[in-house]
């Protein structure tokens, strides 16, 4: 239970949370999975970035394939597009739960969503400087 239900602070006790210690079960593993396909969906369905970020994913790998980088350069692309997807489904989790807890303006909620979407923002220009790092020499090559 929160403490905030009962009107003190916000977050969990920890010293009466319990941990729980059940075995492994495939059958969980594979709930938390279709859990997070849902989420997945969700994030592709409701946020216009998150279909940006899918085509842009899909443009970087289609011209990576086809200017057939080594293996070695796959790894940044991959690095590079993995931390804009986990940025944008941590920012709309972010939101999701900001929007759960009030939909009156609140400084600080309004900031913490602000700095996840930075996060985005950021990642998406390392990601982006990554992409020029790793084809622009190939490009350069293939236009010479």
């Amino acid at each position: 239970m929160y403490r905030s239900q009962c009107g003190a602070s916000h977050g969990p006790d920890i010293r009466t949370t319990q941990v729980s210690h059940h075995s492994f079960s495939l059958r969980a593993r594979l709930r938390s999975f279709f859990y997070a396909c849902a989420g997945l969906r969700l994030l592709l369905r409701t946020q216009h970035n998150a279909r940006i970020h899918a085509a842009a994913s899909i443009a970087v790998v289609a011209l990576a394939g086809w200017l057939r980088v080594p293996v070695s350069d796959w790894l940044w692309l991959a690095l590079a597009i993995t931390l804009v997807w986990a940025a944008e489904a941590f920012n709309t989790a972010i939101e999701l739960l900001a929007d759960a807890v009030t939909r009156e303006q609140q400084p600080l909620i309004g900031q913490a969503k602000d700095v996840a979407a930075a996060a985005v923002l950021i990642t998406a220009i390392g990601a982006a400087v990554i992409g020029m790092l790793v084809l622009g020499p190939h490009l350069l090559r293939l236009l010479n």
